[in-house]
């Protein structure tokens, strides 16, 4: 007989699963992930970088940079002064979560050989592993291309909803 589950210890979703490890996106994708979701539950809204910092408990001096990251890559406009806020740039329905993690996973190579300059991996002449990754890494991508921030709407709570 097998081992018994310890049933009391607790086990996150991707641990359930067995996916623990398997794939990591920076902190700073996953944050600018859950801009674009928040934003995309209420597109005609604007929110405040620091409503959204204090809803999602983040620094508020990190997702600063995001939102200006995501500004910079055509997906968030600013709007400044009073009634100020942040938006998205495009419609929820035409951003998909692939571009957007392709934006900000740019600075991310998946393995040192993938970086821009090539990295200093001494295996390249003779890896094979090198396109295996490369197909997983655009299997990945094309599965994030069918969904849109439409699609992950996050309803959020009752922080300063403001209209444009």
């Amino acid at each position: 007989m097998g081992e018994r589950p310890n049933f009391r210890q607790r086990k996150s979703y991707p641990e359930l699963l067995g996916l623990e490890g398997i794939m990591r996106l920076a902190a700073f994708s996953d944050y600018g992930l859950r801009v674009m979701m928040r934003l995309a539950d209420k597109p005609e809204t604007s929110l405040t970088t620091g409503e959204i910092a204090r809803e999602f408990h983040i620094s508020y001096h990190h997702l600063t940079k995001v939102v200006q990251d995501l500004v910079r890559g055509g997906f968030l406009q600013t709007k400044h002064g009073a009634g100020g806020g942040i938006t998205l740039a495009r419609s929820p329905q035409s951003i998909t979560l692939g571009e957007v993690v392709r934006y900000l996973e740019q600075r991310h190579a998946l393995v040192e050989c993938f970086r821009h300059d090539g990295g200093a991996c001494h295996l390249t002449p003779k890896c094979r592993l090198k396109a295996k990754l490369f197909d997983a890494r655009n299997a990945f991508f094309a599965s994030l291309d069918t969904t849109t921030v439409a699609d992950c709407a996050y309803p959020g709570g009752t922080l300063g909803r403001r209209n444009k």
